[in-house]
């Protein structure tokens, strides 16, 4: 950024009128309560006005939310012009880098809650830097999780270097200027069976990569994985692995995502999804929610769908729940194996004098891996499945770097029916995919198409 831009958005920022997500993140984890966020994104910037006034008007929620479109993320600026002048509707998210900064600014003063670009870009930095010529200090990605997710051939070399430019951008301005971008760190991954370990080593080392750069803001997001002992102790296992990684000045938050895998359809069900998610953010301590609509199974919802998921979660998250009683001991011997694994996981990068090139070589190795990732970059040769309680083991380990008593306690965990002749492993995980809609609709599961059996197959 040039001098004389870097200037004028710093004196900018300073100049608002309204919180940053920095300051509500840590106003909300003194009071112990959860901040709400919907997600939402057009291509239209008259659309996109009106979308995050609706969403403040009719829901109030604490944070609103820019959601990027695909082309800008792939830096395809080009496509996003033709489209922007012919079917700015098709987009599916706002283009910022291609309306300008001055148009983010625009949205920004628009509304009273702070604003956060969620993406899910390799490459980020021309996106980044014009979020902060808009005054929006709430960033989203990181160089793993913002790349093997979604991205084919992407080194990750190549986005690990991206993004350390972001966050020494990040660590000047809280070093120089005072302020505080908050960093949120992308645990969902493949969103597909993500076990607590492979989620919480992820934004882990970004976190720790993020630090040595100076990040002073670092959310740390998880999942819903679907059993509530399991996702409860993950989130409690999150402010004790970073206390225990991170320098003593970076302030830590833990950010729930509501159930991103696929949906219920009928109304009724999808309410309840949403609301058992949301009160799983609040018994684990989380500090904010990122909530889901009934209109999931459907695809991009309304503006009234967004509400309702705002108020559903806002209900769940109150104080009136506290009487709720969770089985503690289960809890806690389900958080001591989480963090043993996080730990047994990161070991050959914390113990390395250099962090990035050792998670390179981790990946490279299979050491670390993530399941179901379309990039040729990572193994994923990880098979997750979920025990006959629901929570997500590990079926094949591939050459995750676990130790034999970790492997062990996932094996005896799933139970003695992966042992079985007949055992239909491709279609458990189907079920397991489908977790919700199976538990609690029932419906006859799709086909699997051999496409999807390839992808599958653990020996991949």
């Amino acid at each position: 950024m040039r001098s004389t831009l870097r200037g004028e958005c710093v004196a900018y920022i300073k100049a608002m009128s309204k919180p940053t997500v920095h300051q509500l993140l840590r106003e909300a984890k003194a009071q112990r309560r959860v901040l709400v966020q919907p997600r939402c994104g057009v291509g239209s910037h008259t659309r996109m006005t009106q979308l995050l006034q609706q969403l403040e008007r009719d829901a109030q929620p604490d944070i609103l939310t820019l959601t990027i479109d695909s082309y800008t993320r792939l830096l395809h600026f080009d496509v996003v012009t033709a489209m922007l002048a012919q079917t700015p509707d098709a987009l599916n998210g706002y283009p910022l880098v291609s309306h300008g900064w001055q148009r983010g600014r625009e949205l920004n003063d628009a509304v009273r809650a702070p604003l956060q670009i969620r993406h899910g870009s390799p490459d980020a930095r021309q996106l980044f830097e014009c979020s902060l010529m808009a005054g929006i200090t709430a960033f989203e990605g990181g160089g793993i999780s913002y790349n093997v997710p979604y991205s084919k051939d992407v080194p990750l070399a190549t986005s690990l270097s991206h993004w350390q430019e972001i966050d020494r951008t990040c660590g000047e301005l809280a070093d120089q200027e005072q302020i505080y971008v908050d960093r949120e760190l992308f645990g969902t991954l493949t969103a597909v069976l993500i076990p607590p370990a492979i989620s919480l080593s992820v934004t882990l080392l970004e976190a720790i990569l993020a630090a040595r750069e100076g990040v002073k803001c670092i959310s740390i997001a998880y999942p819903q994985g679907g059993n509530l002992v399991q996702d409860v102790a993950a989130l409690r296992a999150i402010p004790r692995l970073m206390a225990q990684h991170l320098p003593a000045d970076v302030e830590v938050f833990t950010v729930f995502h509501e159930w991103m895998g696929p949906f219920p359809r009928a109304r009724a069900t999808a309410d309840a999804l949403i609301f058992y998610g949301a009160l799983t953010a609040r018994l684990g301590g989380a500090n904010k929610v990122v909530n889901k609509s009934y209109m999931e199974a459907f695809g991009i919802p309304s503006a009234e769908a967004n509400v309702s998921g705002v108020h559903t979660t806002r209900a769940a998250t109150s104080k009136i729940f506290d009487f709720v009683e969770l089985p503690e001991a289960e809890v806690a011997d389900e958080m001591a194996h989480i963090l043993e694994e996080v730990n047994e996981l990161i070991a050959p990068v914390v113990d390395s004098a250099d962090p990035m090139s050792a998670t390179l070589t981790a990946f490279a190795r299979g050491w670390l891996d993530i399941p179901f990732s379309p990039s040729c970059h990572v193994r994923s040769a990880v098979l997750p499945m979920r025990d006959p309680g629901g929570s997500i083991r590990v079926f094949e380990f591939g050459n995750l770097c676990l130790s034999e008593a970790s492997k062990k306690r996932h094996q005896a965990q799933l139970g003695r029916f992966t042992s079985e002749m007949d055992f239909d492993h491709l279609r458990k995980i189907q079920e397991d995919i489908f977790h919700f809609c199976r538990t609690i609709e029932q419906p006859a599961l799709p086909e699997l198409s051999s496409l999807a059996m390839q992808a599958l197959e653990p020996s991949r």
